[in-house]
């Protein structure tokens, strides 16, 4: 009877030992995220709460800011061409997040597979992705030029103009001209995203619907579409933020013109911080905008959940 009540007690000890060794793993796991974290706190988090701060001041560049509470949302209801940035915002979102997943997508399935020179195109369709948005918008800038440029002397050469034409003169040409360099830019980025989703759809799938007699759009519809669903989603998710966010292509290229028509939020965010120095009220427009795209990206999510559900 003494020998069964001592056993347990013998192993009492290595039970003590067991929560020091797992506090000693989550400290040694902390330790190893530490480094994002912080990154994450000082050029994240704290910039956050510094413009969530800065936004109930009137903040000016030079002197003291004097706290007014919630007047910088109130101007902000009234403020037309912030609702007209927005609007203009949204106008190219759309246009833009069409065309570079449609792209995209075009690219995916062009050179997903192992064929002769598929890695070049890869190479060549990526290739406008690593050059930053500036330099890209000076060289498009250049490229429309009317007088120095390519394409007015070449749509005249080519008989699709009379004479050269100004494509930065009026909305609608200058529009489709910065969506183009935008697609031109960034569509690489997309394709490759939506390559290694393609990448990852097992081929006994599309093997054995082939062999039941499936052609390549209903491969495409009830295999491609269904398994394609979460690096779109990605994808869209990327595209809608990165096209909310746009500025340099807008800045350099059309500065807002022509007649302030190409003004986008993040633009006019920058005017009334930088230019008009109202440092406060431009934080409270960049506040509300992290709220617009917080909304969006839920909204994505969820529509994109619920399909993933049916």
């Amino acid at each position: 009877m003494s020998d069964q009540i001592a056993a347990p007690a013998r192993g009492v000890p290595n039970a003590h030992l067991r929560p020091r060794r797992k506090r000693r793993r989550d400290w040694k796991g902390l330790l190893y995220v530490a480094p994002a974290l912080a990154l994450v706190l000082v050029f994240f988090l704290l910039p956050l709460c510094m413009t969530a701060w800065m936004s109930l001041h009137n903040w000016p560049l030079l002197g003291l800011p004097r706290w007014i509470g919630f007047g910088n949302y109130k101007a902000l209801w009234s403020d037309r061409n912030f609702w007209n940035a927005l609007a203009f915002t949204i106008r190219y979102t759309i246009a833009a997040t069409i065309g570079l997943l449609a792209l995209g997508l075009s690219l995916a399935l062009l050179v997903e597979k192992d064929r002769p020179f598929s890695g070049v195109y890869r190479t060549a369709f990526f290739m406008p992705v690593v050059i930053g948005f500036a330099s890209a918008s000076l060289l498009w800038s250049w490229l429309s030029n009317v007088d120095t440029g390519l394409f007015s002397p070449l749509a005249e050469e080519l008989g699709l103009t009379q004479g050269r034409v100004n494509l930065l003169a009026t909305f609608t040409p200058a529009f489709w001209s910065v969506t183009a360099m935008v697609l031109w830019k960034m569509a690489g980025f997309y394709m490759v995203i939506l390559m290694s989703g393609l990448q990852a759809i097992p081929t006994d799938f599309m093997e054995a619907a082939r062999i039941d007699g499936a052609n390549a759009i209903q491969r495409f519809r009830f295999i491609v579409v269904p398994l394609l669903r979460r690096p779109f989603a990605l994808a869209l998710i990327l595209c809608v933020s990165g096209s909310m966010l746009a500025f340099d292509q807008f800045y350099i290229i059309l500065a807002g013109g022509p007649q302030n028509s190409t003004v986008t939020a993040v633009y006019w965010i920058f005017s009334q911080s930088f230019v008009s120095f109202r440092l406060g009220y431009g934080a409270a427009l960049s506040m509300v905008l992290l709220a617009i795209l917080l909304v969006l990206s839920a909204i994505q999510l969820r529509l994109l959940r619920e399909e993933e559900s049916k």
